[in-house]
């Protein structure tokens, strides 16, 4: 059986789920792009190829070796995203939660079925079919439960508006000894530059005291100041837009004072290495195309 444990985004990673490049399937047409950044590669024709994917996820995958963390990857499924592991569920304290996805994306569930059958059933958790919430919106510090979602009345209508309140509502109800603070995101479906997906594409903890940060991804200022007040100025690393745009704050922590990075976040790797941090540099721009990087790719199972 395995014993889930997550209860931040930094302590010393055991267990994970990553996502898979193999057999990617075809480039997606204009209708199928779930996001504005696919669809801006799609019409550049610089849409990611799959063997240069598969590169990217296999240095991904030898970082995890090196440092002695067990990798579980889902079944594959033939011409298939399957990439994304943090979108389709996530792990709270010792409850694995299966989102509510895209209806096309429910395959990626099935595929680790052979996962979820070594878990306690009485610790998996499928949200009512009202609730919509995604693992890239759901950040844990601690007491803390941060959630991104979308407050505007035209939510149904966006495909980028992945976490409702209802989604925020639900977090409340299953876990009321945590803190659950939502943060209403920037969303558009015609410009990636202001868009933030999810709430890792303008926010992320790392190491015990610091975080990234993309002012402009929040609507309300009240929500960025909250976690201005929390973390203090000091700590934050605010990226630009266009370091937003390449995904700066989806790194991944694989321990309070480890993170892996892509290589060409010059900047706030070296703001890392100055606070103290090992950064493990990897290529992941291919995949950055997709509007997903490291967090995206990986399902924390155990944390120490």
């Amino acid at each position: 059986m395995l014993e889930l444990n997550v209860k931040n985004e930094t302590s010393r990673l055991r267990t994970v789920v990553l996502g898979l490049a193999v057999s990617n399937g075809p480039i997606p047409k204009i209708e199928e792009a779930y996001d504005p950044k696919s669809l801006e590669h799609i019409l550049a024709n610089t849409y990611p190829i799959e063997s240069d994917m598969i590169v990217e996820m296999e240095a991904f995958n030898s970082v995890f070796k090196k440092y002695d963390i067990t990798v579980l990857r889902p079944e594959l499924i033939e011409n298939y995203n399957q990439i994304f592991t943090r979108d389709i569920g996530f792990v709270i304290d010792d409850i694995f939660i299966k989102s509510n996805i895209l209806p096309d994306r429910e395959r990626e569930l099935d595929a680790i079925q052979y996962i979820l059958d070594q878990i306690d059933p009485a610790k998996i958790i499928r949200p009512p079919v009202e609730v919509h919430i995604e693992g890239g919106d759901v950040m844990l510090w601690n007491d803390y439960i941060f959630v991104g979602t979308y407050k505007g009345s035209d939510y149904a209508s966006y495909i980028t508006a992945r976490t409702n309140m209802k989604g925020v509502n639900f977090l409340k109800e299953l876990f009321p000894n945590k803190k659950v603070k939502e943060f209403d995101l920037v969303k558009s479906r015609i410009e990636a530059r202001d868009n933030a997906l999810h709430l890792d594409c303008c926010f992320q903890p790392v190491g015990k005291d610091k975080g990234i940060i993309y002012k402009r991804g929040f609507r309300e200022e009240a929500d960025y100041m909250f976690l201005i007040n929390l973390f203090g100025k000091e700590n934050l690393f605010h990226i630009t837009r266009e370091e937003m745009y390449n995904m700066n704050s989806n790194v991944f922590s694989i321990d309070t004072n480890v993170v892996v990075s892509e290589k060409n976040f010059t900047r706030l790797n070296n703001w890392l290495r100055s606070n103290g941090f090992v950064v493990e540099e990897i290529p992941y721009a291919e995949i950055a195309k997709q509007e997903g990087l490291l967090r995206c790719s990986t399902l924390p199972l155990i944390r120490d």
